[in-house]
């Protein structure tokens, strides 16, 4: 069980405009609770016991936000990126990068998974190269077609061969939800790729799949597919709606311990 997770919520949601004018994504109203804290329920309930999150916009409101929650089960540790208007997402995972310590989660601060999404990504996969889970495991859904802003993957059986947004419609087989997996010698191979790459004169424009295409020819990146699972993605105004349904849904749902 991987009782760590990082939550990469530095950014504003530009694209959510005029919604993020004044708030960050990761605060936008979903069902009377902040983004944010639909993340960390569900990180809560899939067993994660600490999480670090990175901030950057309106950094003082998403700290305000986090210390609001009050919740036995997990405990919740903030880490401001001064340089999210510069860089990508790449940027927030070396502010953290001396947490990637021990086995952990990445989950996009836009990303709403649900209690049996975060038990697939806990197992890993099954057929990693030593026959267990995967080093790094990327959570992928499967659709019949994948456009241009879709985090698109190409993959043999699970093992993961490219990722990708550039990946055209005949290698795409599955898509990136956005919350991956790192074990043992996979959250080593991860950090240091972190760091050669913000190394890079053009470290600071990648994403941090980047890092994960870039070591996908180890052998040692696999997938785990949540196909015909909910969940979600809060990138354009059209999600929004989406998005509080899906949480809507959690909202009447009984909490585990009732």
């Amino acid at each position: 069980m991987i009782e760590h997770a990082i939550l990469l919520s530095a950014g504003q949601g530009s694209r959510l405009l005029p919604l993020t004018a004044e708030i960050p994504k990761c605060l936008i109203n979903l069902s009377g609770r902040p983004l944010i804290a639909w993340q960390i329920e569900m990180l809560a309930r899939g067993g994660v016991k600490h999480v670090d999150v990175v901030t950057g916009f309106m950094t003082d409101m998403v700290e305000a936000a986090v210390k609001d929650i009050s919740d036995e089960r997990i405990s919740v540790e903030c880490h401001f990126n001064p340089f999210f208007k510069v860089a990508d997402n790449l940027g927030s995972c070396w502010i953290v990068r001396e947490r990637m310590c021990r086995d952990f989660l990445i989950l996009n601060g836009d990303t709403l998974v649900g209690e049996d999404i975060m038990g697939t990504a806990q197992q890993g996969g099954s057929n990693g190269p030593l026959g267990g889970g995967w080093p790094i495991t990327v959570t992928v859904d499967i659709k019949p077609a994948y456009d241009s802003d879709d985090m698109k993957v190409t993959r043999v059986d699970e093992r993961l061969v490219r990722i990708g947004k550039t990946l055209t419609a005949q290698e795409s087989n599955a898509e990136s939800i956005g919350l991956l997996a790192f074990r043992g010698e996979g959250a080593d191979l991860f950090r240091e790729k972190v760091r050669e790459m913000m190394r890079m004169p053009d470290g600071v424009n990648h994403w941090y799949l980047k890092a994960i295409d870039m070591l996908a020819d180890t052998g040692k990146v696999g997938t785990v597919s949540i196909d015909g699972m909910d969940w979600a993605e809060v990138d354009y105004l059209t999600d929004v709606e989406d998005a509080g349904e899906l949480t809507e849904s959690w909202a009447r749902a009984p909490r585990p311990s009732e």
